[in-house]
């Protein structure tokens, strides 16, 4: 909120979302526009968004390229499909680009329209694939307690988030598996270091694999960093190890980049940053900054030969979407990765980490802020009501508190329970990472006086 509003019409509207929360609603925020990390609402409040509104607008709210691209696509072919060997100009260039900056050898690229659906084509090409090399058992995909990998009926049965499965009946089937969240502030046993609780959690995951038997575990799907889980950052040496058994076992893995891709974590892709050699990679977000809906699924050469040669077989390959490779959306996204790249977009990332990271670590010294979790220009904290025995607060929604005192400063962040998180557009200035923290910190001293 703006600091010349009174403090009465601060008191009076906080005392509106409290009434509006108890009664399950909450007063909307109604965003009219957008230039560069800021966003205004229709009361002409100004916000620094330091969300990129759903970890997704990396290039900001306004920028001319983008639009540029947009209008003159919309001038030249507004629309068209990618069925019956059907292509365009724009999609079929972003394939490539997308193919020589994957972080391993891939195949080929489908396209979608978010990462749900990314994610949900990813699973049934797993099952797919492993029908046609003759593998009919092997099916069952493994992904971590509070991971989150989209909300339709097939994704969110691979998250592991109880928001996303409690009365809608999932997961579908028994085919979907939740292994151990790598959280070592929350999952570690006393003591533990990073490497020993990254070997337990293989450990553990070898262990069930042993025991569903391995004739039927097809895939391993993980974010490289957990976002709506939390911002949990694996420890040290985590993929390696689990990497280790997955090709033991002929298990694939499934690297889902819908929010670390595209300079998140100060490479082109998480996988980068955590030796992750994926056989699918699925991205969206960050692939248009989100400036139009475009998602794509990126497959190994093996896994793509198999499945072409089964869908000769049937005579096509049965899935696909009206809008997988829309010519307007592909065009946007060519022009996302060309100023990724003439821009320094990642090697911006790594630069603005260290002062990003520092400051998010600072509040640790704060009296409710239990751990900082962070890496490139991504984080959280978690609030704790004490710090010695790690106890959070009993109804589990201290960030959502926080979270609308940000909002009343200007700032908007994402609560994720007990967490906070940041994940402000990669087009950030060093002067306006430190107004967000500065904000932030208001937005902390508040709830600290509330709570004392």
């Amino acid at each position: 909120m703006n600091s010349s509003i009174a403090q009465k019409d601060v008191a009076a509207h906080l005392h509106s979302y409290t009434n509006l929360a108890q009664a399950g609603q909450v007063e909307p925020l109604v965003i009219v526009q957008g230039d560069g990390i800021h966003v205004v609402d229709d009361r002409g409040r100004r916000y620094l968004e330091g969300m990129s509104g759903l970890w997704c607008a990396s290039l900001g709210f306004n920028h001319p390229r983008l639009i540029a691209a947009a209008t003159q696509a919309l001038n030249t072919l507004p629309y068209y499909h990618t069925f019956y060997h059907r292509t365009n100009n724009a999609v079929a260039e972003l394939a490539e680009r997308l193919l020589a900056v994957a972080p391993a050898p891939m195949g080929k690229v489908f396209f979608a329209n978010s990462g749900s659906e990314a994610n949900d084509s990813a699973a049934k090409m797993v099952w797919y694939y492993h029908n046609a090399i003759g593998k009919p058992q092997k099916k069952k995909i493994i992904a971590r307690r509070n991971a989150y990998h989209g909300v339709t009926a097939v994704a969110a049965s691979m998250g592991g988030l109880a928001s996303n499965h409690n009365d809608f009946d999932l997961p579908i089937s028994t085919r979907f598996l939740h292994t151990e969240c790598p959280h070592l502030y929350r999952n570690g046993l006393p003591g533990e270091t990073e490497e020993a609780f990254a070997t337990r959690l293989a450990g553990l995951l070898e262990q069930q694999i042993l025991q569903e038997g391995p004739e039927t575990v097809a895939a391993f799907i993980a974010e490289p960093v957990m976002g709506a889980g939390g911002v949990i950052v694996p420890p040290a040496g985590y993929f390696e190890k689990v990497q280790a058994v997955l090709r033991k076992y002929n298990v694939l893995m499934i690297a889902d980049e819908v929010i670390c891709g595209f300079g998140r974590t100060g490479n082109m892709f998480g996988s980068t940053t955590f030796n992750i050699q994926p056989d699918i990679l699925t991205c969206a977000k960050g692939l248009s900054s989100a400036y139009m809906p475009i998602s794509a699924v990126m497959v190994s050469a093996q896994v793509y030969e198999a499945i072409a040669q089964n869908s000769a077989r049937h005579g096509r390959f049965g899935h696909g979407y009206t809008y997988s490779g829309h010519p307007v959306a592909a065009a946007v996204a060519l022009e996302v990765l060309k100023v990724y790249e003439e821009d320094n977009i990642v090697a911006r990332t790594r630069d603005l980490a260290p002062q990003f990271g520092g400051a998010l670590r600072r509040l640790a010294q704060r009296r409710h802020v239990g751990e900082v979790r962070t890496i490139g220009l991504i984080g959280a904290i978690e609030l704790v009501q004490d710090k010695e025995k790690k106890v959070g607060f009993t109804d589990g929604k201290s960030g959502v508190t926080v979270a609308q005192y940000a909002q009343e400063e200007g700032l908007i962040v994402r609560p994720l329970g007990d967490a906070v998180a940041f994940c402000p557009p990669l087009i950030i200035e060093p002067k306006q990472v430190d107004e967000l923290f500065s904000r932030f910190d208001r937005a902390l001293d508040r709830f600290e006086r509330e709570i004392h």
